[in-house]
This record gives C-alpha cells, sequence and structure tokens, in this order.
C-alpha cells in the first residue's frame, strides 16, 4: 500500500490527543446532543451516531501501521476500550468485538490481499466486522460445531453452510469471520476447525430473527443461516492447527477484556461517590456510614485491579504474540474482572436505592449489561474449572503435590502466592470434584491477578489503592480457601413429595 494514502485519520497524531478527541466526541454525542439514558434503552444506535463515533477511527488502534492504521499497539487499543466503556459498555463491546474478533485475527492470519481490501475499508468506509461461532446446541461446546465446507477446486472458492447464533452485531456487521469444520473421506465433520472472511455484500447470510436480549440493547444479536461461497484467499491460514488458532484468537480477546473493564469500573466508582457525596440520610452523608466507605473501597479496587491487567497485557502481549497456551492468564483475567463489573453494578444500585432498579439509570442498565460478560467468550464457572485443571497439570508434570511449593515458582503467582502461604500450603486432590475445581480456580484467578497488581505498584501506580487492593484480595482468596477446604457438599433432591410442603406441616 501506499504509505503516502491518506484518510481522516492523522496517523502522526499521538495517543493522548487522539484519546482526548473521541473523548470529547463521545460526551459530544451521549451526553450534549442527546440523553445518555434514552439513547442506551432503545434498541440499536442512531446512525448518524454510529457514524461520527466511527469517523473518529477508533478501530485503527487495532490495525498495523503498514495499511494505514496507528500500529496495532496493545496499550492503544486497551485505552480506546478504556473510552469507549467509562461513556458506555455495550459501545465498547462493540470495538471489542470488531477489534479483538474480527481485526486482529485478520493481521494475524488473513491473506495479504484479503488484509489490504478489508483494512481499507475500515478505515476509509466505516466498515464493521464480527465473529459467527456459537450455534444453538453448542456454545461452550465449539469444537462440535455443526456448520461445514467444503472446498471446490473450479471456483477456487469454499461452499459453507450452517446455523449461528449470538453473533454481535448481526445483522450490521460488512464482514464476518465464519467458524467451520471441513468433511472427512467418510463425508463426516473433521476435528479441526477453520475461519472464513465473509464480506456480507456477497449475501448468503439470512437473519432468521433478532434476538430480544436482556441488556447490551445498541448490540444487535439473532440467530443466522449461513449458506456461502468465499473466495479461498479469504480463508485465515493458521500457522499449525485451526484450532490452536482459535485458542489464539480467543486468548488475546480475554487477554484484552481489562480495556472494556477499566473505563466501566471507574465510572461505576465515580457514580457511586458522587451519589453518596450528595445523598444525605439520617441527617448525614452517607460517606460518613462505615458500610457505604466498605462499597466504595472495593469498587475503587476493583478499578486498580483492572488496570494491573491493562497493565500486564499491554506488557505482554503485542500482536505478534502467540497466545494460544496462555490459557491460565487469560482465564483469570476475564473470569476475575467479569466477576468485578457485575460486583460493581450490583454496589452501585445498593448504594442509588430503589431510583437504581430503572433502566433509564445507569445503575439499573449497568447490572444487565454487565451480566453477559460472565457468560460470553467462556462461561466463567468453566474458565475457573479450566485455570485450576491447567495448574493440576502444570504440578503433575513438575512432581509437585503442594500447592504453595508449586505456585511460589510460577511465573504468575511467584510473587502472590507468599501472602497466602499457611492457607495454600497444603496437597491438592487431583482428582478432585468439579465444583472443588471451580472453588479452587476463583482462588487461583485471584491470586494471578493479585501479581499483577502487585507489579503494577512496583512501577509506580498510586500506593495506596494497590494496598487497599491487596487486601480485597487477601479477604477473597481467604473466604474461597475456606470454602473449598469445606467438605459439605450438598446434593439436589429431585424428588419433592409431599413432605417438602410446609403447609403440611401446619396444625389446624
Amino acid at each position: 500500500m501506499n504509505p503516502e494514502v491518506s484518510t481522516s485519520l492523522n496517523i502522526k497524531k499521538n495517543i493522548a490527543s487522539f484519546l482526548e478527541e473521541y473523548k470529547n466526541k463521545l460526551s459530544e454525542l451521549f451526553s450534549e446532543r442527546n440523553d445518555e439514558d434514552v439513547l442506551l434503552t432503545n434498541r440499536g444506535l442512531p446512525p448518524y451516531v454510529l457514524r461520527e463515533i466511527l469517523e473518529c477511527n477508533p478501530l485503527s488502534t487495532f490495525i498495523p501501521s503498514e495499511y494505514n492504521g496507528r500500529g496495532a499497539v496493545t496499550s492503544e487499543a486497551l485505552s480506546m476500550l478504556e473510552t469507549s466503556s467509562y461513556q458506555s459498555l455495550p459501545l465498547s463491546l462493540m470495538m471489542g468485538i470488531n477489534g479483538a474478533l474480527f481485526l486482529q485475527p485478520l493481521a494475524n492470519y488473513g491473506q495479504e490481499e484479503t488484509k489490504i481490501t478489508v483494512f481499507e475499508k475500515f478505515l476509509d468506509k466505516k466498515n464493521m466486522g464480527g465473529l459467527m461461532i456459537t450455534e444453538p446446541d453448542y456454545g461452550s461446546d465449539a469444537l462440535r460445531m455443526k456448520t461445514g465446507f467444503t472446498y471446490s477446486e473450479e471456483d477456487d472458492s469454499y461452499q459453507i453452510q450452517g446455523l449461528k447464533h449470538w453473533a454481535g452485531l448481526t445483522g450490521w456487521a460488512d464482514y464476518w469471520l465464519i467458524t467451520a469444520r471441513g468433511y472427512d473421506k467418510k463425508g463426516e465433520l473433521g476435528r479441526d476447525i477453520g475461519f472464513f472472511v465473509h464480506d456480507s455484500a456477497n449475501g448468503g447470510i439470512d437473519v432468521l430473527e433478532y434476538y430480544k436480549n436482556l441488556g447490551l440493547y445498541m448490540l444487535p444479536y439473532g440467530r443466522n443461516k449461513i449458506d456461502i461461497n468465499v473466495p479461498s484467499s479469504h480463508r485465515l491460514e493458521p500457522k499449525s492447527t485451526g484450532v490452536t488458532m482459535m485458542l489464539d484468537i480467543l486468548h488475546r480477546s480475554r487477554l484484552q477484556f481489562p480495556g472494556m473493564s477499566t473505563g466501566y469500573l471507574r465510572r461505576m466508582f465515580d457514580e457511586a461517590l458522587q451519589h453518596c457525596k450528595d445523598r444525605v440520610v439520617g441527617g448525614v452523608s452517607l460517606l460518613k456510614y462505615d458500610q457505604v466507605v466498605e462499597r466504595l473501597a472495593r469498587l475503587q479496587s476493583y478499578f486498580t485491579i483492572s488496570s494491573a491487567m491493562s497493565y500486564f497485557t499491554s506488557n505482554n502481549i503485542p500482536l505478534t504474540q502467540d497466545t494460544s497456551r496462555m490459557d491460565v492468564a487469560a482465564n483469570s483475567i476475564k473470569s476475575v474482572v467479569t466477576d468485578y463489573m457485575h460486583e460493581a453494578s450490583q454496589s452501585l444500585l445498593q448504594l442509588v436505592g430503589a431510583k437504581g432498579y430503572r433502566l433509564d439509570h445507569i445503575a439499573g442498565r449497568s447490572m444487565v449489561d454487565s451480566r453477559p460478560f460472565q457468560i460470553f467468550e467462556g462461561s466463567n464457572d468453566i474458565l475457573y474449572q479450566q485455570i485450576s485443571e491447567s495448574v493440576l497439570k502444570m504440578m503433575r508434570k513438575s512432581k509437585e503435590t503442594n500447592l504453595y511449593n508449586f505456585l511460589k515458582n510460577y511465573s504468575l503467582t511467584q510473587n502472590s502466592s507468599e501472602y497466602f502461604k499457611d492457607i495454600l500450603n497444603f496437597e491438592v486432590d487431583s482428582k478432585m470434584a468439579q465444583r472443588k475445581l471451580v472453588q479452587l480456580g476463583q482462588a487461583l484467578g485471584r491470586i494471578v491477578s493479585m501479581e499483577m497488581t502487585l507489579k503494577l505498584g512496583e512501577n509506580g501506580f498510586n500506593s495506596e489503592m494497590v494496598s487497599n487492593s491487596l487486601k480485597v484480595i487477601r479477604s477473597e482468596v481467604n473466604s474461597l480457601i475456606s470454602s473449598y477446604s469445606s467438605n459439605e457438599e450438598p446434593e439436589v433432591i429431585e424428588a419433592l413429595d409431599d413432605n417438602s410442603s410446609w403447609l403440611q406441616l401446619i396444625k389446624v
């Protein structure tokens, strides 16, 4: 490409100026020219609002400089997402879908011809892209997807047929990254997975239904029938296998969740603090109540921990980094920070009270907008289980059975584990029940998060905020390990007979 090609993007503009202009535009659109509460409670987004947002070229932060983007610098992409999420969590998710689930995979695995065309359209035509993996019968079990592809030598293209749903930007995206499985010699779907870039202008994707999603009104979701032909130049080229490529794509996306969570958590804290300053109960400010202060301290700690995760990802995950084996870091970041996101919304709602329990109030809206983050791109229960399984696998490989002895030598926990020496000094049962794997994973995820927070503090972040965050994590880990150590395991009683009715016990 000709580096002299000019677009509305000024590549020489430093990131601070770029973000300031973007922030001002969002403030103008969401606060000055529109009522934010009204704008975000209507489904979709007015075309002129989306157009003016994209005129700022926020997605250029995900595009390499050789294609006239800002350079695909991780810290820039995360800071753009943070700026977006402070104003609107759904907007940040929209940018994250485009960047982490379409542009970055294309940059890493796309063929040159396709990259040139698509990146140019994103910059000049303000196009958008999304990812289709999930199928109605195969959510978390993505490797069993039924969408299949066949190759035609005559047309040098792939025919792809199947059914996909819960793809963000359903009906909106100009391009889709679609996953499918090939067929073996017996005509059965194979084990590996292919990724294909489809131009929506070529048709073949019919939206069978638009879902009435509970939150995230800005983003359309639905059920899509796929029957498309994709030229061979539009297939992503894995460095090894398609499954490994998918792991890299998903792990990289999870590692970048702090971009969306940090701005959001800052907004939750700011809203809560302002409310508590203004609200008087019993003749005194809410800030005089100890329980209120505890909630605010936790909210601020969530923001600090999320900042530490952004710092970790920015320093360790350049675009070229293969993240396919970074499951512990990726799963810890995604699960812990999304738990914090929803906890933050619950705390804000509790502090605001009844008026916050409205969709047109940021507290109520945030509660339903943040909840799906604990589900999509890997349900947190599953990710916590996978964290434990990964650690146990490494322990077996190193022939270590004591949890503390392993963690003190593990790069993601070598410093934070010292804070839990007494409670982690036990032999791990490698055949524990699933619920125990989840409980242990919750604790491990927070110990990993603590390591990142310690590193953030060592590099100059506000020491008091770091200290308070460490207290919050220590309290959580102590509680989780106590629950993990408990042998009480309630079971489900399926048959509810007459003895299950309290009314039968009333003496007349």
